[in-house]
């Protein structure tokens, strides 16, 4: 762009200071208004890189400098660089290329789809210079380049051009607001043109207009409409405001056409109750209390009290003291006065009836678990976890008790007991091809075959563990697995997981070759995943969200729902990227069950709340259902029928209707069918535990008595 101005040069040429008038012309800006200093950069600096310095002649940044100077506007100090530059003939410039854009003054947006910017004298393309810079480059030219914040680009050759000191110096200027030129002084005295005396004579002598003389139409028909639009009514002439301060009578009835008057539902100004006997100054002794009396009101919540007052007894009026509540009272009524409503609002009659939502009879949604069938004894401390085979014959219990016990479902028979220890969680292998049963004591993992059912499966399950043939360098994995002894073998155990932590929880995969498993540990080792065939386990977090509390696999597609104690986290397993994450707004998450088709999930809580997601809806609770008193420590959802339960502290499972619809449009219908009681509470602990028979709509629960019930 062109300079307004520059500074005098550092190295002088010596020449004279007078300018003829031929030369001045040169300089005068009028040559060519389309030159720019960013080719003549480029010159220079070639010349420079040529050696092409000698004492006499002049440096590229001198060369720079005249140019700018040329197609500068007129300033003062253009002489004076004219008179130092010397002879413009000095240096032969005629062999090298024209490259400043010739296109003239047209815009340059025409040219943004194309590569080259116009064309020369002889019709030839100028091209714009190659940008193949991207933005890496460009960040470190400027880390790199101290005189990168000085560098602009030249619409008119997309060129840099690198700023001098007085142009950034001119360029703050003008920023700030000041003038471009550093020797304007706005602020120079005022010259009065005319002097404040009053002369006698008048400062022209020519004589008046006739126009002065002469009315003028115009004002003539403007006065004319004014006088018409007050005449009409239009214009309302100024009148002089009334200082006094007008009143509102809120309670205004008396005129009939006042504002308030003209509303037929008007309410009018609350009354006060007329006193009565209690509050004369010498009332019967009836209205007096007595000490009982007056420590009993006393006792009582203000909104609660008969009187606001005690009733006292003076002997004469001027014995009575000073009204306590008088300046409390006198606000309230005047609070009365100010909120009482000014208008009667007509009541919208609605029954009560219609305010429930209307929801299908139990009756209609059966099959579901109605009356207790079987008690399965025999556990001495609570059962705190249970599970199924799939088939539905054999039922597994972990106990406090350190046993392991296995029941069949139909006769509630003990079948097999297994002392382990302390069992947290138990889990049978969900596929029907594989006997195994997975058991979560102390810092280990158990898989026990219990050699139930079908022998042949049994067979199968242990052939498949013994076919595993260790690699040559084991790898390094977060728990170790160690092959069961022969005493062990004896009672159904095969195989042990070591971890370092203790277990709290243990889940199989749909598939059952993998199984996840929650350690109570701080960190992101919490939840590993063991792989069944090959061995393996894995860490499959590299950063913990908090106590992890239950986690469990999602049943058609590679996710893993991680609940912590405030969110349930949605994991992509293959993508190994987080894809959701639920917020139950609850305290805190203490269990957690997925739809059998994937699109649902249930949390429980211990503030006694049951949490419902649709993960297609939105990762805020569809429906939060308050029907327990107590914790929840247990959800679960049927396989097959649109049932789900929870079991509380406060003893009860509670089995509600949950249809998921394949309309995407229709959202699920939830309704609670049935409240199943049975369990004792024992040190204020009630269910356990909850699981659904995999093919009939029953519901086993574990409680603290100690019991496993079937409800059929």
């Amino acid at each position: 762009p062109p300079l307004l101005c520059t500074s005098p040069l550092s190295h002088s040429t010596g020449s004279d200071s007078g300018v003829s008038d031929s030369e001045e012309s040169v300089f005068s800006g009028l040559e060519d208004s389309g030159s720019d200093g960013s080719e003549d950069d480029d010159e220079g600096d070639e010349e420079g890189e040529a050696g092409a310095l000698d004492d006499e002649g002049h440096s590229g940044m001198e060369k720079t400098t005249e140019e700018q100077v040329q197609a500068s506007t007129p300033c003062p100090r253009t002489e004076m660089a004219s008179a130092r530059i010397g002879d413009e003939y000095a240096e032969d410039s005629s062999d090298e290329e024209d490259i400043r854009n010739t296109v003239g003054n047209v815009p340059l947006e025409w040219y943004d789809d194309f590569p080259h910017v116009g064309y020369d004298l002889d019709g030839r393309r100028i091209y714009k210079p190659l940008r193949t810079r991207d933005e890496l480059d460009q960040f470190l030219d400027k880390m790199d380049d101290p005189d990168y914040w000085r560098t602009v680009q030249d619409p008119m050759t997309g060129r840099d051009l690198r700023l001098t000191d007085e142009q950034v110096a001119l360029v703050r200027r003008l920023q700030s607001g000041q003038f471009g030129d550093v020797g304007f002084n706005p602020y120079e005295p005022a010259v009065d043109f005319f002097s404040g005396d009053i002369m006698i004579h008048p400062v022209t002598n020519r004589p008046a207009d006739k126009r002065s003389f002469i009315p003028s139409l115009v004002e003539k028909e403007k006065v004319s409409r004014m006088v018409h639009a007050i005449k009409m009514g239009w214009i309302q002439p100024r009148r002089p405001r009334d200082p006094t301060p007008s009143f509102y009578d809120l309670w205004a009835q008396e005129d009939p056409n006042a504002v308030l008057g003209r509303h037929k539902m008007h309410v009018p100004a609350p009354k006060l109750a007329l006193p009565g006997h209690a509050e004369s100054y010498n009332p019967p002794p009836e209205y007096l209390l007595s000490e009982e009396e007056r420590l009993a009101w006393e006792q009582q919540e203000p909104g609660e009290r008969k009187l606001s007052f005690l009733p006292r007894k003076f002997p004469s009026l001027r014995a009575v003291p000073a009204y306590g509540r008088f300046i409390q009272e006198r606000f309230e009524r005047c609070l009365d006065l100010y909120l009482c409503p000014r208008q009667r609002k007509m009541r919208v009659n609605v029954q009560p009836e219609d305010l429930i939502p209307k929801l299908p009879r139990p009756r209609d949604l059966q099959p579901f678990p109605t009356c207790q069938a079987l008690v399965y004894r025999g556990h001495s401390d609570l059962v705190r976890c249970l599970s199924v085979s799939p088939g539905g014959q054999w039922l597994v219990s972990g106990s406090d008790d350190g046993s392991l016990r296995l029941w069949e479902v139909a006769t509630a028979r003990c079948v097999r007991t297994v002392p382990v220890g302390v069992v947290k969680s138990v889990a049978w292998n969900p596929s029907p091809a594989v006997c195994l049963v997975a058991a979560a004591v102390e810092d280990s993992v158990l898989l026990l075959n219990p050699a139930l059912g079908d022998r042949l499966v049994a067979g199968s399950t242990d052939q498949l563990l013994s076919a595993f043939v260790p690699p040559e360098e084991p790898p390094l994995q977060p728990a170790r697995w160690l092959e069961a002894s022969e005493e062990e073998r004896q009672a159904g155990l095969r195989l042990r997981i070591c971890h370092g932590k203790p277990v709290t929880q243990v889940t199989w995969h749909g598939r059952g070759d993998y199984l996840a498993v929650v350690l109570a540990t701080q960190g992101h080792t919490q939840v590993l995943i063991h792989q069944l065939s090959r061995r393996r386990s894995q860490s499959p977090f590299r950063r913990s969200h908090g106590q992890v509390q239950r986690v469990a696999f999602h049943p058609a597609r590679p996710f893993l729902l991680v609940a912590s104690q405030r969110s349930v986290r949605l994991y992509h397993l293959l993508r190994q990227e987080l894809t959701k994450k639920l917020m139950p707004n609850c305290k805190w998450v203490s269990s957690l069950a997925v739809h059998p088709a994937g699109d649902n999930v249930i949390c429980g809580s211990y503030d006694s709340k049951l949490v419902w997601f649709d993960l297609d809806l939105s990762t805020k609770p569809y429906r939060m259902l308050r029907h327990h008193k107590k914790a929840l420590r247990a959800v679960a959802f049927h396989p097959r029928y649109p049932l789900f339960a929870s079991g509380s502290d406060d003893g009860s499972v509670i089995v509600c209707h949950g249809m998921v619809y394949n309309d995407l449009l229709q959202n699920p219908l939830l309704v609670p069918v049935k409240v199943l009681k049975g369990h004792v509470l024992t040190r204020d602990l009630g269910v356990l535990d909850v699981i659904f028979h995999p093919t009939q709509p029953w519901v086993f629960s574990s409680g603290a008595d100690g019991t496993v019930r079937l409800f059929t």
